[in-house]
């Protein structure tokens, strides 16, 4: 994978965090610079740590599964970006409760960077290495949650469901090009 592939799957990865920190930062009028960095730092960390522990976990099952791991690698993309669209159509305006608490923020961190666990599973398959991917990754969510997080007190959640929808097909593109290339 070149570094263009790993920009455009941070991008993916990062559209929920994205949708997530716009519809918080609608629940906020007079937003801290404080809080928006420690906000952006919790999600750019998780979702780092998610792909670095599915890399590592996925060490375990390499050699089991070399002979078709493109096959897992589409499955595991396309499985995550039809998740990703499916979930978009469930989104609701939120009801105004503030992330700003730790055990909120950490729990919209958690739960918006599982699908980097998926993605770590599949570079491991790939034999990829994953130290570039996991600073692109943290830097680009970190970007998407402070930019998401002041888009969305400035102007609501216009766009989080599309964006959402945009993360799935790329994802589920990434998974193709990897079937596509093994032919």
């Amino acid at each position: 994978m070149n570094l263009i592939t790993y920009l455009l799957l941070s991008l993916a990865l990062s559209m929920d965090t994205f949708a997530v920190s716009v519809a918080s930062g609608s629940t906020f009028r007079g937003l801290h610079l404080r809080f928006a960095f420690r906000y952006a730092l919790f999600f750019g960390f998780f979702q780092s740590i998610m792909l670095l522990a599915g890399w590592f976990a996925g060490l375990t099952i390499t050699d089991y599964v070399n002979d078709y791991s493109h096959w897992l690698v589409f499955g595991l993309l396309t499985f995550i970006g039809l998740k990703m669209i499916y979930e978009s159509t469930l989104m609701k305006k939120e009801s105004g409760t503030s992330p700003s608490g730790f055990w909120i923020l950490f729990g919209l961190a958690f739960a918006t960077s599982i699908d980097a666990l998926s993605v770590g599973i599949s570079f491991s398959l790939l034999r990829l290495q994953i130290l570039v991917p996991v600073l692109i990754l943290g830097i680009v969510t970190f970007t998407a949650a402070l930019t998401g997080i002041y888009l969305g007190e400035r102007f609501g959640s216009l766009f989080e469901k599309k964006l959402v929808i945009l993360g799935g097909i790329i994802l589920i593109l990434l998974g193709l090009s990897r079937i596509v290339s093994f032919f």
